[in-house]
């Protein structure tokens, strides 16, 4: 029987997103899945996946479009197999303190595209982040990288499980 296909897509501004997509990519792969990283804007099929994990940066309470559109875009091929969805973008460490809901926009996206779950991460803004807003927030003390490896990890497993359990 040969491994699962899971796409693994994020839409990200400053490269947090895609760290936290890698680290999902990675566990899954060491659980013996098939995994593809793309961003989240250059995926026009996922006809060719088992499952799908779809996550996008938060800014001002919003997905950044390029996740929006994504799920837009492949919403009827989304609905036709697993999917889960995941958000990152406190600047802080509130995520690990509790669990933090979708944003509305995203808890919509869920409940259209029949997602199994979703995750809110911390995000991250260092000095070498590219966008203006987030080099003067570094610069006012309010930067950091407040992503959890390990949480990654664990939610990322539970996708796996889950997985295998439908198979």
């Amino acid at each position: 029987m040969s491994a699962q296909r899971v796409l693994v897509a994020y839409g990200s501004k400053a490269g947090a997103t895609a760290g936290i997509a890698e680290e999902i990519s990675r566990t899954l792969q060491a659980d013996g899945f098939d995994t593809v990283v793309l961003p989240a804007d250059v995926v026009t099929d996922v006809s060719g996946y088992d499952a799908v994990v779809l996550g996008g940066a938060l800014y001002a309470g919003h997905w950044t479009g390029k996740a929006r559109r994504c799920a837009r875009r492949n919403a009827k091929q989304l609905r036709e197999r697993p999917v889960w969805l995941f958000s990152s973008g406190p600047i802080d460490s509130s995520a690990e303190q509790h669990e933090i809901p979708p944003v509305r926009g995203v808890a919509r996206r869920m409940e259209k595209l029949g997602a199994r779950g979703h995750m809110t991460f911390g995000g991250a803004v260092t000095a070498e982040t590219s966008d203006p807003v987030a080099r003067a927030m570094v610069s006012r003390g309010k930067g950091g990288d407040f992503r959890n490896p390990e949480r990654i990890r664990t939610w990322a497993h539970h996708i796996g499980s889950e997985l295998e359990a439908a198979r």
